[in-house]
């Protein structure tokens, strides 16, 4: 009994001791964990305590402000025939204003960037530009559309008290409508067009360039012609028509009921298309009518140009010159001449007639123009002296003025401009129910130069299709369209895709789905067309084959199997057929009756139907159905041809009967065509799997070509190939410095450890925490420091900027730009490393404490919850 009752009180001590063993340890673990949240807290909390600020936006675009130092001294002064020229300008003001002191003030000699007043017709520098795109009106005004970003006038009732040269203007890539018609007019006057700057009245929308109401140019649709139908005369010896039964009393009242319903649905129709038209109608104007505009117009003849047209420079659109968005005229004028309009604009300009050689309808400032007078009728008039002819020519040859020449440089145009053309590469137009995105090539990794966005409603929230348009990809890819109700995408490519593709209609990118593939057929041995896929049957279309094949359709079965998710590599793979349909073209050097037009291959019920072509004049063509058999039966024994495994049908009379023997060969020539037309049907799946698998390696890839004697692009592609073999390389030695042991300068300090303790565990870890902490730290002090310099050097950049501002040249205007332009990059770079680093700084913590933990040195001694 004391033995057992000693044995009992020794195991209720050991489990007491084994208690407060475990209570300790949890106290430990709770007391580590406690102080690993205070230190991960601490650390949280110094990081927070380091704050970055980014400064605002240093530099607004101000015309007033533009650097005009480096202008030639034409842009400054004035030379005597242009001092002469604004006399004669003033001159012919006092005339007019005199004459009709109601019409409003010409525009005649605004100021330029350098406040020296420059005629207007001096300020038109007519120029070619060595771009073939440049060279049609279309193409031009969409370029200076494009390349210019539009700002309204200073006041919307009055022409603008300067014109800035079409240098300043490209330079800048900014202006009003009136830069905008002054830099298109020298485009097209160099190009040989007889154009014009227009100096007029507009609509809002015109004025302030909104299309929201307008439908986008790439939406609409070329006008259709019309073929009128030969009318056949009707055969003399024709087969009359069955009679007509049916009841006209019927008829008649079924066509009013058909009538009444057609009325009462257009009624509907046309009142909801009236609501729309409110809904959509504008607020009305107040200053209808007195919005002043500029635009460029086109004379007839020149460039075999048919008809007057005017342009708008601000959306590059064509207008006939009696179009209702054009209110009125003041003037026009291009690089010879400057015409005021004397004609009743009452009903805007439906009533012009752009005669300018018409002194009535034209006023004319100088008389050395090349527009011909207007011919007045003979009429009776007695002959005056020769003499006294050459002395009026004379006189009036005296009194002509010659317009000086354009003070303007000529306009040049770099290509790295003309090829970027939106200001900074992209541009966005709104139209109706519809947005418009331009971008320059190579701008987007992938291509993209403009995309088409489609939306259901004028709030532009609703999306219904998308079209894009792409450049230089390596794959060929030029449009894509996206259906977002159907969920049908789209893909267009160029000549030239490895598999010949054209055209790519698909849901998903999965195979054995439903999708449509065009081929430019070419290209291809085997004259493939189109290929329409679902996952029951295929299609396939051919053309220019050897063997007049021109189509092709399969249906499949179920499979027995579960489809592998790895490529299909052999037939046994594929999916099971049922039946093969082929059809084929007419052979004119075979017989009809011998010459298949198609043929079946019913695979499970083993038969095989042929039809062939029509004779000529038979209404009924010739058929033959082949059952299959195998050479042999079960037993071994070798099956004989019968008559009844080829049911034929022979179009006509014929003395001819086709032997067995020959009926023979034809079934086993026609079950080997089955094995081969199976064979292909096999090799389309796995050519579909292989387009599928390299358009999901050109999609991610978005590969761009560039030209050989594109150098610049060539050079950044070998810059950006080297950056990146670079970061390759320093990512390689990273992960290297990650491999070496973080104890190690802590245990060399402690020196040679032979036993590792608890005590020393401990202290090895709390050292390298330690020192872990101060590094993180000490990172976002530096990246603070490299932060605030670079505020500080812009700042000091700003206040250089602001006392030099009006004696900087252009070179140093550009550098400061681009310093600053730099200088944001380099703080935003900075200020997002400083807020990764705060987020990622707990974690790096808590991850290091979870090492140490787990390194095998010191899980003994130490223990993490």
């Amino acid at each position: 009994m004391e033995s057992s009752s000693r044995i009992e009180s020794k195991e209720q001590k050991i489990l007491e001791k084994l208690e407060e063993e475990e209570e300790e340890e949890e106290e430990e673990e709770e007391l580590s964990s406690f102080n690993l949240k205070e230190e991960v807290h601490d650390l949280e909390d110094k990081l927070s305590q380091i704050q970055v600020h980014i400064p605002e936006v240093v530099y607004e675009f101000d015309w007033s402000s533009i650097d005009t130092s480096n202008l030639p001294e034409s842009y400054k002064t004035n030379s005597p025939k242009e001092q002469l020229l604004l006399q004669v300008a003033d001159n012919f003001w006092r005339q007019y204003a005199h004459l009709c002191p109601d019409r409003e003030p010409l525009f005649l000699h605004p100021v330029n960037e350098c406040s020296v007043e420059k005629f207007v017709s001096t300020t038109v520098r007519p120029t070619l530009l060595p771009y073939s795109e440049l060279y049609d009106w279309d193409s031009c005004a969409r370029f200076v559309s494009d390349y210019l970003t539009m700002e309204p006038l200073p006041s919307p009732i009055a022409p603008p008290s300067y014109l800035y040269s079409p240098t300043t203007i490209l330079r800048y890539q900014r202006g009003n409508c009136f830069d905008f018609s002054n830099l298109l007019c020298s485009l097209l006057i160099g190009a040989g067009y007889d154009a014009y700057c227009v100096n007029g009245y507009a609509t809002r929308e015109i004025c302030m360039m909104d299309e929201t109401r307008e439908e986008c140019p790439l939406l609409q649709k070329e006008e259709e012609v019309t073929v009128e139908a030969v009318q056949v005369k009707p055969k003399k010896y024709a087969i009359k028509p069955l009679r007509d039964l049916r009841s006209k009393f019927e008829l008649q009242q079924a066509a009013k009921v058909v009538a009444k319903e057609q009325a009462a649905e257009e009624k509907k129709q046309k009142e909801e298309e009236e609501k729309t038209v409110q809904a959509e109608k504008p607020n009305p104007d107040k200053l209808y009518g007195l919005r002043v505009h500029a635009w460029v117009l086109v004379l007839s003849g020149k460039r075999e140009v048919p008809e007057s047209f005017y342009i708008e420079p601000f959306t590059a659109k064509s207008y006939d010159t009696k179009n209702e968005l054009f209110l009125g005229i003041e003037s026009v004028w291009n690089h010879k001449n400057y015409w005021v309009n004397m004609q009743d604009c009452w009903n805007g300009c439906k009533d012009l007639e752009f005669d300018l050689g018409d002194p009535v309808r034209w006023e004319f400032m100088l008389l050395g123009t090349d527009k011909p007078l207007l011919s007045l009728p003979e009429m009776e008039e007695e002959e005056e002296p020769e003499e006294e002819v050459e002395d009026l020519i004379k006189e009036e040859e005296s009194k002509a003025f010659d317009m000086p020449a354009s003070w303007v440089l000529p306009i040049r145009i770099t290509p790295k401009e003309f090829e970027m053309r939106c200001p900074q590469g992209k541009k966005e137009i709104l139209y109706k129910n519809a947005k418009l995105e331009k971008w320059a090539p190579y701008l987007n990794s992938n291509g993209l130069i403009s995309r088409l966005t489609l939306y259901e409603d004028l709030d532009y929230s609703k999306v219904l299709d998308v079209k894009e348009w792409f450049k230089n990809r390596e794959d060929t890819m030029e449009r894509r369209e996206l259906n977002k109700q159907a969920e049908v995408t789209t893909e267009y490519f160029a000549p030239g895709h490895v598999q010949g593709l054209k055209a790519h209609t698909y849901k998903t990118m999965e195979p054995e789905t439903e999708r449509t593939m065009e081929f430019y057929s070419e290209t291809r041995v085997d004259g493939l067309q189109k290929r329409v896929e679902t996952p029951t049957d295929m299609e396939e279309y051919f053309e220019g084959r050897s063997d007049f094949l021109w189509y092709r359709h399969t249906e499949f079965g179920k499979r027995t199997k579960k489809a592998p998710n790895t490529q299909v590599n052999t037939e046994s793979n594929a999916r099971p057929i049922l039946k093969i349909t082929e059809r084929f073209h007419r052979n004119s050097e075979k017989p009809a009756d011998e010459d298949v037009a198609e043929r079946i291959f019913l695979i499970l019920k083993e038969k095989i139907l042929l039809t062939y072509h029509y004779k000529k004049n038979y209404i009924t063509a010739s058929t033959r159905e082949f059952n299959k058999r195998s050479d042999v039966d079960t037993t071994g024994n070798k099956i004989i041809m019968t008559r009844d495994m080829c049911i034929s049908y022979q179009a006509g009379l014929t003395d001819k009967e086709e032997k067995l023997f020959h009926l023979y060969e034809m079934m086993l020539r026609l079950m080997e065509e089955e094995k081969l037309s199976k064979h292909q049907v096999w090799e389309s799946e796995m050519e579909v799997l292989d387009i599928l698998k390299i358009r999901e390696e050109e999609v991610a890839a978005s590969k761009l070509t560039v030209s050989i004697y594109d150098t610049e692009r060539n050079e950044k592609s070998r810059e950006q190939r080297e950056l990146m073999e670079r970061q390759l390389q320093e990512e390689r030695q990273r992960q290297v410095e990650q491999d070496l042991d973080y104890l190690a300068p802590f245990l060399i300090q402690m020196g040679g450890i032979e036993k590792m303790t608890k005590w020393l565990a401990l202290r090895l870890k709390e050292d390298c925490m330690n020192d872990f902490k101060h590094h993180l730290v000490d990172k976002a002090n530096l990246i603070q420091a490299r932060f605030e310099k670079e505020t500080q050097e812009l700042q000091r950049k700003q206040q250089w900027y602001q006392q030099n501002q009006l004696n900087m040249t252009l070179e140093d205007e550009d550098a400061y730009l681009s310093y600053c332009s730099e200088a944001m990059f380099r703080i935003r770079i900075l200020e997002n490393r400083l807020n990764r680093h705060k987020e990622r700084a707990p974690q790096k913590y808590i991850a290091l404490d979870e090492k140490l933990c787990n390194d095998p040195r010191l899980a003994e001694f130490v223990k993490f919850s």
